[in-house]
């Protein structure tokens, strides 16, 4: 079982490639000639539900309610999955688990809601998301972003600095309120019948939607929202809001989305206040959503942000990395480098390292630079800082033994200073210079 788990991800493919109408590996999936509806024939084609596998398997993640991971998947499949679950698929008789429900912080306090779905589960609603994507490709608005083939955050925000500088100098920056929790499945499941005329595969999605949250061991019931988590989630939430798109579309207005974060570009604070207040009726009244005030807005570019960045006040309008984004990693940094944790400072940065290499390829687009190198050095002071108190009494050997002078050696160690102070100190810029940090491999962010 442990050679299995550790075997390269090419021996743990699903076995979906059937020759003949038989499979190699203990007829884990073989064809059906019954006539069933289209869309779910696609969906259980071997083809889709071997590139639904290798993404579940790539995007890795925690088991659901029944504990199963994503290594024992597929013995569970070769068991289970010709003579119970694709039947049960083909049939409509397929009854998706409950979500476990996860929270995670958010930087302002309040706490994001996850609902992992079982490993099952995600491997159809991966598969069942792959085909509504290619069948509401086309119809989907080009300035969406969020969750399609070929696009991406920076695209976004690329296309909200074009608009900016052509112009439009005032931004009506909108925001949904728990739009994940919020969805109304009635308005969803009524959309989706726009296109989608299998009655099998809209059962389905229909029961995935109402399949309940596990909290504590207990099943709630799921009346609205769409949990975040699901494989199927990010795909419904653009088919519900590009409505959106295209009503802002017919009304004139230039725009970017991405997933439920858009903004609406404008030359007037006066048309950006009538904009606000008649998207929010539309959103509202039309879309069921609810719009969140406190955080919705119309301002200057340089006084929002769109997906982690914001922009320059002054002449071209530079791309920058927000002031919360830089207080997020800054917070990152300090639960990492915590004394009590008690690790090395080789450890310190290889961790430290991981996270700064994925913050740095998100936030590259950045095109002012002064804030991450303000960052950078905060960062090797922070770990001076650390160094600095797991040495204790030793602090004058150490940095002696770094070529720090005697007499500053000593004036250093027994100053009255407290850690965060003598951090910035001649002798610990000396003894821990940023070359030092480089050769640990701590990465910069300003490069």
């Amino acid at each position: 079982m442990k050679s299995e788990r550790m075997a390269p991800v090419k021996q743990r493919e699903l076995p979906l490639e059937i020759p003949e109408g038989e499979s190699s590996t203990g007829e884990l999936l073989e064809t059906n000639s019954d006539d069933y509806s289209n869309l779910m024939k696609r969906v259980l084609e071997p083809e889709n539900l071997q590139r639904a596998y290798l993404q579940v398997r790539r995007n890795q993640g925690a088991p659901g309610i029944d504990g199963m991971t994503v290594e024992e998947l597929p013995d569970y499949l070769k068991t289970h999955w010709k003579a119970v679950i694709r039947v049960s698929l083909e049939e409509g008789r397929y009854w998706p688990r409950p979500v476990k429900r996860v929270e995670i912080p958010k930087p302002d306090g309040r706490k994001r809601k996850l609902g992992i779905p079982t490993v099952l589960d995600r491997l159809i609603q991966q598969a069942l998301a792959q085909v509504l994507q290619e069948e509401w490709e086309p119809v989907f608005h080009e300035r969406s972003y969020g969750f399609r083939p070929n696009r991406n955050a920076h695209q976004a925000v690329r296309y909200a600095q074009e608009s900016i500088q052509a112009g439009y100098g005032w931004i009506v920056d909108g925001d949904l309120d728990s739009f994940f929790d919020r969805v109304n499945h009635d308005l969803l499941m009524w959309k989706l019948k726009q296109r989608i005329a299998d009655a099998n595969v809209l059962r389905l999605i229909n029961r995935f939607l109402k399949a309940g949250i596990q909290i504590d061991g207990k099943r709630h019931a799921s009346t609205e929202g769409v949990p975040q988590g699901g494989p199927l989630s990010p795909v419904l939430s653009n088919i519900l809001l590009n409505e959106l798109d295209w009503e802002l579309e017919k009304r004139g207005h230039r725009f970017v989305r991405y997933a439920d974060d858009f903004m609406v570009f404008t030359k007037s604070r006066t048309a950006g206040g009538r904009i606000k207040e008649n998207l929010q009726r539309f959103i509202e009244r039309t879309l069921r959503l609810k719009v969140n005030a406190d955080k919705s807005g119309v301002d200057k570019p340089w006084n929002r942000t769109f997906l982690g960045f914001t922009f320059s006040r002054r002449r071209g309008n530079k791309i920058k990395v927000s002031d919360k984004a830089l207080r997020k990693l800054k917070a990152t940094t300090k639960d990492m480098s915590r004394r009590m944790r008690g690790h090395s400072l080789n450890q310190i940065v290889s961790e430290l390292r991981i996270t700064l290499l994925g913050w740095k390829a998100y936030f590259s687009l950045a095109e002012v630079l002064s804030p991450l190198r303000d960052v950078d050095k905060w960062i090797r002071r922070r770990l001076r800082c650390y160094l600095w108190k797991q040495w204790g009494r030793a602090g004058y050997r150490q940095l002696r033994r770094r070529g720090v002078s005697q007499t500053l050696a000593w004036n250093t160690s027994k100053s009255a200073h407290g850690s965060w102070r003598l951090s910035i100190s001649p002798a610990l810029y000396q003894a821990l210079p940023n070359s030092y940090f480089t050769g640990l491999g701590l990465p910069k962010l300003a490069v």
